[in-house]
């Protein structure tokens, strides 16, 4: 059985773009999360969630290894983007949607190439 630090390394490792979120994009449970979901819905790329209220495992756990405090958490190729500010500000200037098209774009042909 694996335990949750390995399940949260798994999720990063196997989801280009991945956020951890309270509720689901269809239905946020906190403002925060919504603002999240709705910069990154404008970017118009596919992207996993994982909801830390179905998961309390996960939402305790998940702070100490990204050493962020707070949800959500935007997740992009491995890397921890941030939090909400830093999602919105990025999104304002434009830089998300550069950084998330990208990472899908590697995605896909790194997938395309495996088919091949």
């Amino acid at each position: 059985m694996s335990t949750t630090v390995e399940n949260i390394q798994q999720q990063i490792s196997e989801n280009t773009v991945l956020v951890y979120m309270k509720g689901t994009p269809q239905l946020p449970q906190c403002g925060f999360s919504a603002q999240t979901v709705q910069a990154l819905m404008s970017c118009g790329e596919r992207f996993a969630f994982v909801n830390v209220l179905d998961n309390p495992d996960i939402r305790a756990e998940l702070p100490k290894v990204a050493n962020w405090p707070t949800f959500p958490q935007l997740w992009v190729e491995g890397e921890l983007v941030g939090g909400c500010d830093i999602v919105v500000e990025m999104h304002q200037s434009g830089e998300l949607e550069k950084l998330v098209k990208a990472a899908s774009e590697r995605a896909n042909a790194a997938e395309g190439d495996s088919q091949a």
